[in-house]
């Protein structure tokens, strides 16, 4: 049955006695009417209207036109349901590439962006060709940020963001949720020191050790019971203090974020394979950034790359998941990369409280753009994605550069096209050829 533009015709079954084509009966089968958006949700492919708001990110396959995307826009006409948006695919792919592209391009329509972690240094060129900020953390070094810094937050209303920080670092170097006592004894140490001008780590892990008189009646609670309650709280923040990060989150910040930097980056690769520590410095990133912009009003891209790795931890997943509930009301898309869906197993089995956190990224981002993935992931791939059944088995043969875009109302098939510059700069796999 052939169908163009709303209309169908009836189909006829065909011969070829004696060498020729001959109509010998109709099928009498009755003509069906459709839109395009109904036959859409039966075969995705069917080419649809295009996308061309936003910057261009290369060519549809369906129809050979432009394909755009802008994630605020699409957000504003209804779209989207957020902006925010996951990029999965294997290995050499294309991935960081469409990703640093997306960012780039994006900066030319006023976006701003923010790499809260580069684990591998890639970005911090990408920053420096388009004029933004390669900020550089590592042992030893002379970048210092304090995460509890307020800038041009209120600071009677940094206390909540502050202790949830606090939190997010304690369950992650003490690999356990806290116990309601260590709430408390967490919620009077920095009670006692955002009194001061300007409080830092060490001056909470001073108020764990030896809580302060004025504590002395939170919840009726003793200072020495207070002191009990935050032992592991002390020996665990410690480690941000005489560990393997002390130096780099342990005092005043060295560094002032300009917020009308086209990009900025925090450069991690520094601090090596350890994924706990890239955990917590991500963390203490994260909660740096949020304070820097709280006064900012542009839009910006927030890229988690290598994203699977924060996925090992619970307490990073959860404050990624706050970040993720209010994109909206920051101006962010936030951007998440993956190799594959099955990253998500590496925070939990299904049905336990951490895979659900990890789940409702996902469910949280309206945009799925896929890569190749290999014939053993697709299953899970078309689960986690909610795909339909052509999409799912499209993905194994996408070339490089090309992915499956998956929206809520539409779903394309892009060749991603790069300029000889946009080539050279992204290029990751240069270390992996020889020099001629």
């Amino acid at each position: 049955m052939n169908t163009r533009g709303g209309t169908a015709t009836r189909t006829a079954a065909f011969s070829r006695p004696s060498g020729r084509l001959r109509l010998p009966v109709s099928l009498r089968l009755p003509a069906h009417r459709a839109s395009s958006a109904t036959l859409g949700a039966a075969y995705p492919f069917l080419a649809g209207r295009p996308c061309t708001t936003g910057a261009l990110v290369g060519m549809d396959a369906m129809t050979g036109g432009p394909f755009c995307f802008d994630p605020w826009a699409l957000y504003a006409t209804g779209e989207l349901t957020n902006p925010n948006v996951v990029l999965a695919g294997v290995i050499g792919q294309g991935k960081s590439a469409l990703a640093k592209s997306l960012a780039v391009r994006a900066i030319a329509t006023g976006r701003r962006v923010y790499v809260p972690g580069d684990p591998k240094g890639e970005w911090a060129p990408v920053a420096e060709a388009v004029g933004g900020v390669v900020v550089r953390l590592r042992a030893g070094g002379t970048t210092r940020l304090n995460p509890l810094d307020a800038h041009g937050a209120d600071p009677d209303h940094a206390h909540g963001p502050r202790l949830r920080l606090l939190t997010a670092l304690a369950e992650t170097t003490l690999r356990r949720d806290l116990r309601p006592a260590e709430h408390g004894a967490l919620d009077a140490a920095m009670t006692t020191v955002e009194h001061r001008p300007q409080p830092t780590l060490p001056h909470v892990v001073a108020a764990l050790a030896e809580p302060a008189g004025s504590s002395r009646r939170a919840g009726g609670t003793t200072t020495s019971a207070l002191a009990e309650d935050g032992r592991d709280l002390f020996h665990g923040l410690r480690r941000l203090i005489r560990g393997d990060l002390a130096g780099l989150f342990d005092g005043p910040s060295t560094q002032v974020l300009d917020a009308s930097a086209s990009m900025t980056v925090l450069d991690l690769s520094g601090l090596g394979s350890n994924d706990e520590a890239l955990a917590l410095a991500m963390t203490c990133a994260s909660g740096w950034l949020e304070h820097a912009l709280a006064g900012a009003t542009a839009k910006r891209w927030v890229i988690y790359d290598e994203a699977w790795r924060l996925l090992r931890s619970v307490p990073a997943v959860r404050r990624m998941q706050a970040q993720w509930k209010l994109s909206r009301a920051y101006g962010i898309a936030n951007l998440m990369i993956l190799h594959r869906l099955s990253d998500l197993d590496a925070v939990g089995a299904a049905g336990t409280e951490a895979r659900a956190l990890a789940d409702g990224l996902l469910a949280d981002c309206s945009t799925r753009i896929v890569y190749r993935q290999e014939s053993d992931q697709l299953a899970a791939t078309q689960t986690a994605l909610g795909l339909t059944a052509p999409e799912r088995d499209l993905l194994p043969a996408l070339g490089r550069g090309t992915g499956l875009w998956k929206m809520p109302r539409r779903t394309h098939v892009v060749h991603h096209h790069l300029t000889g510059a946009e080539l050279a700069l992204f290029d990751t796999d240069a270390a992996m050829r020889e020099v001629t």
